[in-house]
């Protein structure tokens, strides 16, 4: 099959969606309205809260939920065969993925811009709201000690993407600079990425290799991360996180038009198996395609960090409520896209030409000497690397060097890394501080103050991160993520599920996809745990069991909810 027509097909049904279902949700579901003030105009503070235009926070917003989600998963994910996986993205996004994306966004702009830790505890009982908050905090402390060392190991393996990289932040705070002072921002912001593209063609003649700290370079970059992302996690958002993500959002669709072209010139068949029953048996007692792949291929169908960055840092540059859809809903199709596009690279252009102990192969046999089994497979540089050549392949089609071309796609990687690493350090702040917050609104002392809050959630990544040599210590807990991650997803729609049941609207168009999302997560969970008590791992088996009684105690909250407050509304529920 041609990659070309299954391309085609799928960008017509996610403008298809977007115009017909996503607008059906803004309309019917939540009666989107200008009128009604957004958190970023209420407590606006110059520092977290601040109005944004719509097509800068999109940006902010599509970068910070990307990262490298939507391109590990369908990388890895093509290993059960290309056709799961394309289902898995497109109709996942659709009818799961948007919609927790978008319902997320949306009520917590009706509730003061709360994240979604503290709206558990408004919208279901007060003592779940941190049974969801340790959740969410074991998550974001994955995430950045985890982040921190993939940005140093991408340093790396691609050296040349070092100086374009740090290079973004002057070229980001000059930008925000032009923008504060009412200056065209479009214009600027493509001066901008013409003089990012410009460190990329010089970092390829001027690649940085970093002195190593404990014997490990990698040791070196996590301290020089987690030193730059305390700095960027507690300026104001719109003097670098807002200018870096919308010169990223450039860089994101520049790079997916050069893979569409690609596709398109090159129109490489398909090469991969539709279907892999090789897979399915993985070297482990793990379950392969049930239910594995749904947790392995999140970002580009659902996650649950995304519903973290929505009511996290997005919610509060959103400048009018209308503005939700195409941020929330059409950010999430924009980041499916992102993933079926990685997914034909590593389909189509892997096929084109892969070398391998000297040897060029094509076809087929390129799929199955990368994906021969778990093991070839495995670790960063395998997972990214299927992307990585298949990507170049298809730019080198139309005259790109191959050598570019693999600059290009590591600096998109790096980049995106990156962005998620500093939105989850400010996120995980701003969570930390809601957890101390008293009835009036009031911050407990000394986390009100935002370099203290940073400070702490610094420095338990850092701790997370050194327990282990070369800043690896997060991989102790990174089993867990996966299913960890879609858990909150799940739970960020049982939330909004019970919100539109009191609110007497139809609860199915959330409901459904949480079961769905649960029951898969769920399943995955007690099959990991039954894999770390069979390996005697007592510390992952503690977390994991502990998890599994806070998401009981969650749900049977939920439902008590429902039938305690059945018949009338909470007041402290915003229903507008």
């Amino acid at each position: 099959m041609n990659t070309v027509w299954i391309t085609l097909l799928a960008i017509a049904g996610y403008l298809l969606a977007y115009h017909t279902y996503g607008k059906f949700l803004a309309g019917k579901l939540f009666g989107l309205n200008n009128r009604n003030e957004m958190p970023s105009h209420t407590f606006r503070d110059g520092i977290d809260f601040i109005p944004t235009k719509k097509h800068i926070i999109f940006g902010h917003h599509f970068t910070t939920i990307a990262g490298l989600g939507p391109i590990v998963g369908p990388a890895i994910g093509i290993i059960w065969g290309w056709l799961p996986a394309l289902l898995w993205i497109f109709f996942g996004s659709i009818f799961m993925g948007a919609v927790h994306d978008f319902s997320s966004l949306v009520v917590s702009a009706r509730n003061q811009g709360k994240t979604l830790g503290e709206l558990t505890g408004r919208i279901i009982s007060p003592s779940t709201r941190y049974a969801f908050q340790f959740i969410m905090q074991l998550l974001l402390l994955i995430v950045i000690s985890v982040f921190a060392m993939i940005v140093g190991i991408l340093f790396d393996m691609y050296p040349a993407a070092v100086f374009p990289v740090w290079m973004q932040i002057p070229i980001a705070i000059w930008l925000g600079w032009k923008i504060r002072q009412g200056k065209n921002d479009l214009v600027w912001s493509v001066v901008a990425v013409f003089l990012m593209y410009g460190t990329i063609i010089a970092g390829v003649y001027l690649p940085v290799r970093i002195f190593p700290v404990a014997g490990s370079s990698t040791t070196t970059w996590v301290i020089i991360l987690l030193v730059y992302v305390y700095f960027a996690s507690t300026i104001p958002v719109d003097k670098l996180l807002q200018p870096r993500d919308y010169i990223n959002s450039h860089q994101l669709m520049i790079a997916m038009f050069l893979l569409l072209l690609g596709i398109f010139v090159a129109h490489p068949d398909i090469t991969a198996p539709a279907i892999n029953p090789a897979a399915y048996a993985a070297g482990t007692d793990i379950p392969g395609l049930m239910p594995l792949m749904f947790i392995t291929i999140a970002c580009g169908a659902i996650s649950g960090f995304h519903s973290l960055a929505a009511s996290g840092t997005t919610v509060k540059q959103v400048d009018k409520e209308e503005d939700t859809l195409f941020i929330g809903y059409g950010g999430m199709l924009f980041e499916s896209l992102l993933a079926f596009l990685v997914l034909m690279s590593v389909a189509g252009g892997l096929g084109l030409g892969l070398e391998k102990d000297g040897k060029i192969l094509s076809g087929l046999a390129a799929y199955q000497t990368h994906y021969a089994s778990w093991i070839t497979a495995s670790g960063l540089n395998a997972k990214l690397e299927a992307f990585v050549v298949g990507a170049a392949n298809l730019m080198h089609s139309y005259g790109i060097p191959l050598e570019v071309g693999k600059a290009i796609i590591a600096v998109f990687i790096v980049s995106f890394a990156g962005t998620t690493l500093d939105t989850a350090t400010r996120i995980q702040r701003l969570s930390l501080q809601e957890i101390f917050t008293i009835r009036d609104n009031t911050v407990r002392k000394p986390i009100d103050n935002r370099y203290v809050a940073t400070a702490v959630v610094v420095i338990a990544a850092g701790l997370l991160a050194f327990s282990q040599p070369a800043g690896k210590g997060a991989l102790i807990l990174w089993p867990l993520f996966g299913s960890l991650n879609q858990l909150l997803a799940a739970l960020a729609l049982a939330v909004v599920t019970v919100w539109l049941i009191h609110k007497k609207k139809n609860y199915l168009i959330t409901g459904i996809p949480m079961l769905f999302v649960l029951i898969f997560t769920l399943w995955s969970m007690v099959v990991n745990l039954n894999h770390f008590i069979g390996n005697k791992d007592i510390l992952l088996a503690s977390i994991s069991t502990i998890i599994l009684i806070l998401t009981a105690w969650l749900l049977i909250a939920s439902l008590y909810s429902l039938i305690k407050h059945s018949g009338y509304r909470p007041d402290n529920i915003v229903l507008n």
